[in-house]
């Protein structure tokens, strides 16, 4: 009997597979994940197509094995933007927040 796979399990699966092609760390983040790398090196045979297709759809980059100061910086400026976008994420609720909050909106 096949095993019936459980979409959150899944997931979880993919995004350790995720963080392991975006770092290029596999033995980092199967520790991280309290997996051994055999384990992680086994969902990454499984999904590495699908999440990179979904990276490639996002406009995320894998990093290779023996990344060139050009990638490194690719990757940072990614980073960045997306800390910025996060940023601006924060203060926009914490502005709706303090809207939510003020006396004139109490009865």
């Amino acid at each position: 009997m096949p095993k019936k796979k459980i979409e959150i399990i899944e997931d979880v699966k993919k995004k350790h597979v995720r963080m392991a092609l975006e770092s290029g760390r596999m033995t980092s983040i199967a520790r991280k994940a309290g997996i051994s790398r055999n384990t992680l090196s086994q969902w990454m045979k499984e999904y590495e197509d699908e999440v990179r297709e979904q990276m490639e759809e996002e406009g995320t980059t894998v990093l290779s094995d023996d990344p060139s100061k050009d990638e490194l910086l690719e990757k940072y400026e990614q980073a960045m933007k997306l800390l910025g976008e996060k940023e601006l994420e924060v203060a926009m609720l914490k502005n709706l927040l303090k809207k939510g909050n003020s006396p004139s909106r109490k009865k």
